[in-house]
């Protein structure tokens, strides 16, 4: 048991508090800052550089349709894409997360929480890398030069703070960096993030504007842009059942997300799509579903629909399978939790993602203590 010195304790409260609330403002002010956001009109599709921010670092994201920021969690995993979701029940979190990609892909996330009490605030930090193998380096006549292994790697540190009693914000700040034989690339990107948490009544709501950066080393001569975006979320616990469902606006910066080629559209007969036209299908490409059964307090199963995914992966008139729908489950085994997320990207084929969570004051680490596990 932990003694504290009743006068000491508030005293260093008021002065750790007094300090570390500028500091906090200071960090995201500058996140906003040096951060320009770049959101020109042409960023549609695949034009955009470090297309792998998008990514879902948690199997329960993943399994959420790789896209959520209003799902309240003990998963660091889930505050490591929006840093407001962060809770003390994430102190001393440690989660490793591995990814089956396809081509031979091999994806690692490492994640961390931290909650400092005295400050009443939440510090998370994250290493993703991916590796895409041993690849033939060739000419622009195909002749090998040689072999070389491409990489991509981002590391990213991030705040979040209690504001009244039902909301929290926070923010991320990223270095990212790519190795492509020669070329190589790096940029410095934030996120900022608010969630607003109602308990009692099982409503949560996040908003998070994702990826304001700046290319600050280029593969060639031209600049590119990162995939900024502006999301919105909400998320409803039915008081008599099991369930809690999620709707997810992603890309919102732009109505119309969908990206057309239209040489190929017109090479392989495909229709093109009218810019100016509304259609039901453009306001669906925007929205993630997603749900979680609690089948029990230490066993709990997601579901999810990306309909942009979906629609992205439909080829001709072939069938299209189960691309955009995912599942998962987190299981809670004593000091380890183990989850586990299945995503389809082509018809008949899935990627899995697997991690495990280990809360180190569990384990008696020196230096931390048990937090209580709600703000």
């Amino acid at each position: 048991m932990r003694m504290r010195n009743p006068g000491c304790s508030q005293q260093g409260f008021s002065f750790y508090s007094a300090y570390f609330r500028p500091v906090l403002r200071r960090f995201i002010l500058i996140t906003i800052l040096i951060l320009p956001v770049r959101v020109p009109a042409q960023v549609l599709g695949g034009s955009s550089v470090f297309n792998f921010l998008r990514l879902s670092p948690s199997p329960q994201l993943t399994a959420l349709g790789g896209v959520n920021i209003s799902q309240l969690s003990d998963d660091i995993g889930m505050a490591v894409q929006n840093p407001a979701l962060f809770s003390p029940g994430m102190h001393s979190q440690l989660q490793a997360v591995f990814n089956d990609f396809y081509g031979g892909i091999s994806v690692f996330h490492l994640s961390g929480g931290f909650y400092h009490e005295k400050l009443n605030t939440g510090i998370t930090g994250a290493i993703h890398f991916f590796n895409y193998g041993n690849t033939a380096q060739t000419d622009a006549a195909g002749n090998i030069l040689g072999r070389f292994r491409p990489v991509d790697f981002v590391i990213q540190a991030g705040a979040a703070r209690k504001y009244q009693e039902r909301w929290v914000y926070g923010a991320n700040l990223k270095f990212i960096h790519s190795a492509y034989g020669p070329y190589r690339s790096s940029g410095i990107a934030g996120d900022i993030g608010l969630s607003y948490r109602d308990t009692a009544k099982g409503l949560s709501a996040g908003f998070l504007v994702r990826n304001m950066g700046v290319q600050i080393s280029r593969y060639g001569s031209e600049q590119e842009d990162l995939p900024f975006e502006l999301m919105a979320g909400i998320t409803q616990k039915l008081p008599d059942a099991p369930f809690s469902f999620s709707l997810t606006g992603q890309r919102l910066q732009h109505f119309d997300i969908r990206y057309d080629d239209t040489a190929f559209n017109n090479a392989n007969g495909y229709a093109n799509s009218s810019r100016s036209k509304f259609t039901a299908g453009k306001l669906l490409d925007h929205l993630v579903l997603g749900m979680t059964l609690h089948l029990h307090s230490r066993v709990e199963c997601q579901a999810g629909y990306n309909f942009l995914r979906r629609r992205e992966l439909k080829s001709g008139a072939g069938g299209n399978g189960l691309n955009g729908f995912s599942l998962g489950m987190s299981a809670y085994l004593g000091k380890l939790t183990v989850r586990y997320a299945r995503a389809y990207y082509q018809p008949r084929s899935a990627y899995s993602q697997f991690g495990l969570s280990l809360p180190l004051d569990r384990l008696n680490v020196r230096g931390t203590t048990r937090q209580n596990k709600k703000w």
